[in-house]
């Protein structure tokens, strides 16, 4: 099942305005119907930025600026309806919000009313409906929107299976830093599907998101290591990256690990873990 996006701290988009307005004034500029006040002040009860954290006056202030067509408003409240904070979930309500927003052309809301349809939360499942609204977000650069029309287009739901449209969508995701379209591209490179074999281009993926903590690129880039495959072949770096894979659960990779200790000195096992520690230190 498909995650919407969580409420980013949009606080600091109106942050630069906020911070030259105190809080009472911020307040009496809200009262006066402003609804860029409104919504900051909104966000300040939101996160609790100089105020106490209040989900329920977040409510207030963010459907006063949202009644008057505030795109960051709407998004928000179909937010913390889609998540019951400060209101009982209400999946309709927050599908309202979320398409008043979407349709003004935001595109956390877009990626959001997409994943309702694609999961038929509140509305009827429409894997076409999905793909709009994907779509749109996507093409405002949005990389979660671009890995799950990847994968549509990889599973053929909603559009015609396309491999080729698939790898762009990945490809512009993972460019963006996701670390499970850049998994994806290394599987496909590394297996030949969809694009011609390459070892190297594998093995710059796998990197990449094995570099941001995702385990099973890490066990990839292990096997490559292990294997030779795109990289002069190294078994103290296989056995590092088998290692971090299996500190995540990746059985496999306790497994491979453990048999490939068995061709390795005792030396060399030790460098492999000290590298492995120093890789944990270096990513918190």
């Amino acid at each position: 099942m498909l995650k919407v996006i969580p409420l980013l701290c949009l606080f600091c988009v109106v942050n630069a305005w906020a911070e030259s307005v105190d809080s009472e004034q911020l307040k009496i500029e809200a009262e006066q119907g402003n609804s860029v006040a409104q919504y900051a002040l909104g966000e300040s009860y939101y996160y609790g930025e100089g105020v106490e954290q209040d989900y329920k006056k977040a409510i207030k202030w963010y459907r006063l600026s949202a009644d008057q067509g505030d795109s960051n408003a709407q998004y928000s409240l179909g937010f913390m309806y889609d998540n019951g904070e400060g209101v009982r979930p209400n999946e309709k309500k927050a599908i309202t919000w979320y398409r008043l927003a979407a349709e003004q052309g935001d595109s956390r809301a877009q990626y959001n009313l997409g994943v309702n349809y694609y999961n038929g939360q509140g509305v009827n499942q429409d894997f076409k409906k999905a793909v709009k609204w994907f779509w749109l977000a996507a093409e405002q650069d949005d990389s979660d929107a671009q890995l799950v029309l990847g994968r549509m287009h990889l599973n053929g739901e909603g559009l015609d299976q396309n491999h080729k449209e698939a790898i762009k969508w990945f490809l512009l995701s993972a460019e963006q830093g996701d670390s499970e379209a850049q998994l994806i591209l290394g599987g496909f490179y590394a297996l030949g599907e969809g694009v011609i074999q390459d070892y190297k281009e594998s093995i710059k993926w796998f990197q990449l998101s094995a570099e941001q903590g995702d385990s099973r690129a890490q066990f990839g880039l292990g096997a490559m290591y292990y294997e030779g495959m795109g990289v002069v072949q190294n078994h103290t770096l296989a056995h590092m990256w088998f290692n971090l894979a299996a500190a995540s659960g990746q059985a496999k990779a306790v497994q491979l690990r453990d048999a490939l200790a068995k061709e390795m000195t005792s030396e060399d096992i030790s460098k492999a873990q000290d590298m492995a520690r120093e890789w944990v230190k270096n990513h918190p």
